[in-house]
């Protein structure tokens, strides 16, 4: 069965440790000629929605890869650990709702499987540390061609843990959104895909601050926000030169209202 050139990896290990390392070190000797794309290791710790966001909006303009992510604040609990097929590659990971929404950017689950061979794991499984001892022993295994079903039984996909549909509502002028994610930046990603904004004027005010309508950050004026569709196809905040996070006070989760102005 033909395998994979290329893991992906998403976590929120940081880089300050020895965990990516000892991951990467893994699948260097089970699956040598494969190589690796860190997508991110500075995912807030234990925080699924963002790790879920970065990796679906990554996963397309990647490679036909396996894809592993782990952002596991379950580790070691009764969360199973699963591997699933899609149109555009593999994923691996915890079923705590990380991988469901790159699954759909990728295509749709075609197959998925608990993680239940114990010959593909280390041989003494850490409690803690799931990412070095069975998901990249896995992801190794798959990229060299092992089938699917060879990992562990079938799952029912539909009876996979998801995370719940973040807030948009859109009205005559208006539009609330939860936010998605906050970037380095401080630009502040929405949920309402960018075509929410098309029904806006112009001029417009967000959370009770003046912004504009732009396709481009210099479009507003120095330390002003403007509210544009980003690189993802969201609808996202910015401020030209500071951090819009800051200038509105949110983190992801919450909610945001953007009106129209005469």
């Amino acid at each position: 069965m033909p395998g994979y050139d290329w893991i992906s990896f998403t976590t929120d290990y940081g880089l300050s440790d020895g965990f990516v390392a000892a991951c990467h070190g893994v699948v260097a000797r089970l699956a040598p000629q494969v190589r690796v794309i860190d997508v991110t290791h500075s995912v807030a710790p234990g925080d699924v929605p963002r790790g879920a966001a970065v990796l679906a909006q990554t996963v397309p303009h990647l490679p036909p890869a396996v894809h592993v992510a782990v952002v596991d604040p379950g580790v070691g609990t009764a969360r199973r650990g699963i591997a699933a097929r899609t149109p555009g590659g593999l994923l691996v990971g915890p079923d705590n709702g990380l991988l469901p929404w790159a699954a759909d950017a990728l295509g749709g689950l075609e197959a998925v499987v608990e993680l239940a061979n114990p010959e593909w794991f280390a041989p003494d499984v850490s409690r803690t540390f799931h990412g070095r001892d069975v998901f990249a022993p896995v992801a190794a295994r798959l990229a060299r061609g092992a089938p699917l079903t060879d990992a562990g039984p079938p799952v029912d996909a539909t009876k996979l843990v998801r995370l719940p549909d973040p807030v948009v509502a859109v009205g005559d002028g208006w539009l609330e959104a939860e936010v998605l994610t906050i970037d380095r930046f401080g630009n502040v990603q929405l949920a309402a895909p960018g075509e929410a904004l098309d029904g806006l004027g112009p001029t417009l005010r967000v959370g009770g601050v003046r912004a504009v309508r732009g396709g481009t950050f210099a479009e507003a004026s120095p330390g002003g926000l403007i509210v544009y569709s980003d690189s993802s196809g969201r609808a996202a905040v910015a401020v030209n030169g500071g951090r819009a996070a800051v200038v509105l006070s949110v983190t992801p989760g919450d909610v945001v209202r953007i009106n129209s102005t005469k």
